[in-house]
């Protein structure tokens, strides 16, 4: 497939690209720009794409961890506040040690929520979050991709239960 016939096929995912994005998000604004990175991203290494595999996939695969990669370093810089006004360094002070305990509060229910994973779930969810692909977990543990995928939907569903008080409002 030539560059042309590519980047025609990228074009064509974008509305479906935009739906995915705006379920990471929930915010138009902040979907189109993930969309708009992750095309870019695609038309960039339009060499690394292997023919004959999922172009969805691939695209999502960069969408995701395009989101990644942005909320962690969003996380990372705490950058919170975004005040024009002029902040004191004492507010600054009290606003970190306040982000700092919460977001302290929220990973230690994150790891506790982990920790009561039976382990039949908790590998394969956790080797697929660390970035390997259903086949690898499989190829890992001699199952069947359809266990893999199983276990960890299972997984998700116990943490999302577990987890529900930091759930999105709308």
């Amino acid at each position: 497939m030539n560059k042309i016939e590519f980047n025609a096929k990228v074009v064509q995912e974008a509305s479906s690209l935009s739906n995915y994005a705006f379920y990471f998000t929930r915010d138009e604004e902040n979907a189109n720009d993930l969309v708009q990175d992750t095309l870019l991203k695609a038309f960039s290494y339009y060499n690394k794409f292997k023919e004959g595999t999922n172009l969805q996939a691939w695209l999502y695969t960069i969408l995701k961890n395009t989101f990644i990669n942005y909320y962690r370093r969003k996380v990372k810089t705490n950058a919170i506040i975004l005040k024009t006004d002029t902040i004191s360094s004492s507010d600054l002070y009290k606003s970190s040690l306040r982000n700092t305990a919460e977001g302290k509060f929220v990973m230690e229910d994150i790891e506790q929520a982990l920790s009561k994973l039976s382990a039949e779930f908790y590998y394969p969810f956790s080797m697929y979050y660390e970035g390997y692909k259903y086949h690898e977990i499989a190829d890992h543990f001699q199952i069947p991709i359809g266990t893999v995928k199983t276990r960890i939907h299972v997984a998700r569903q116990q943490l999302k239960k577990k987890l529900r008080p930091y759930g999105t409002e709308n």
